[in-house]
């Protein structure tokens, strides 16, 4: 049996909410999925339940944002009383909103804090802690610098598992998005990593677009993480517990787990959420396939409507040819 950050999908932010976790839930079982990023203070002060997710998620990690190992550890044993599978320390986010508040991809520069942040998690919490991080930040981008930053917070903060996104992050000049695709990635480098830190856990991020590319990091690495291909063509996942996870389980068909999703969204909407708010997870179910573009323009302008159903849904699926339902 596989761990299930044998392959994950990444903690994205205004994208992987609890709609969006629960339908990748329906085409993976093993799959771990993550929160958006939460910051301490949201979670501390914030109006509003910050930790609530559907129990149909787990395996499921929080990812924290924050500096303050106090707050870091009270946010941890909350998130663990309330059930999370694993804490995960956000140091790889590069915006300018999160390095004011002294989390993110700045604190690759400071790994003692790091340490010190992960080892009062460790503390209060049984589940594994762990940190996503980037491969240098800035002109701090030697392979020195990388290997003292996983030194230092796993022989003094206890940390055991690493999710290295393959680029480094410009702090300034860049723009979040432009992080993600300027920089370019270095795959060997995590390689590397993984062999001079073998007893590690070490699992990759960046610019993995197919289960095929996840195998071949998985010759060498731990773990694989998918970010925005795994949003934008969701279906990546649907075969995933049998390619990556080796189950004998059947693959689900897409319209199989557009109708699954029925009876969440009409549990939502009595609950009074927004039809728009859960089938935009669900826009590139259908990519690259016949009808696909059909499905997607009516369901963007439709599910925003007042008192819009389950029924702008069924339209759309009546978008796709249907011969193709079946694929």
């Amino acid at each position: 049996m596989y761990p299930s950050f044998r392959l994950s999908v990444a903690p994205m932010l205004d994208w992987t909410d609890r709609h969006c976790r629960y339908f990748h839930r329906l085409m993976t079982s093993q799959t771990l999925l993550y929160t958006e990023m939460v910051t301490t203070g949201a979670i501390i002060h914030g109006k509003g339940d910050f930790l609530a997710y559907n129990q149909e998620e787990h395996p499921l990690a929080l990812q924290l944002g924050g500096s303050n190992p106090v707050d870091l550890a009270h946010c941890a044993k909350l998130a663990q009383e309330r059930g999370y599978d694993e804490i995960n320390l956000n140091v790889g986010c590069p915006s300018d909103r999160v390095q004011n508040g002294r989390f993110g991809a700045c604190l690759m520069a400071e790994p003692q804090l790091v340490a010190d942040c992960v080892a009062a998690m460790k503390d209060v919490v049984d589940v594994p802690v762990t940190v996503k991080t980037r491969i240098g930040i800035d002109d701090l981008d030697s392979y020195e610098f990388l290997t003292d930053f996983i030194t230092i917070v796993s022989e003094k903060g206890g940390c055991e598992h690493f999710t290295i996104h393959a680029r480094k992050a410009w702090l300034s000049g860049l723009s979040p998005k432009e992080n993600r695709e300027i920089p370019p990635l270095d795959y060997n480098r995590a390689y590397q990593i993984k062999r001079d830190f073998a007893h590690l856990n070490i699992a990759i991020n960046g610019g993995v677009k197919s289960l095929e590319e996840a195998k071949q990091h998985l010759a060498h690495l731990d773990g694989v993480m998918i970010g925005r291909e795994a949003y934008q063509s969701p279906y990546i996942l649907a075969e995933v517990d049998q390619q990556i996870f080796g189950l004998d389980t059947p693959v689900k068909k897409r319209s199989e787990v557009i109708f699954e999703m029925f009876p969440y969204i009409e549990q939502q909407l009595s609950q009074g959420a927004y039809l728009g708010h859960i089938t935009r997870h669900m826009l590139g179910m259908f990519q690259n396939m016949p009808g696909a573009r059909q499905w997607r323009r009516y369901i963007s302008e439709n599910a925003h409507k007042q008192g819009a159903g389950i029924e702008v849904v069924e339209a759309a699926l009546a978008k796709i040819p249907y011969q193709e339902l079946g694929v």
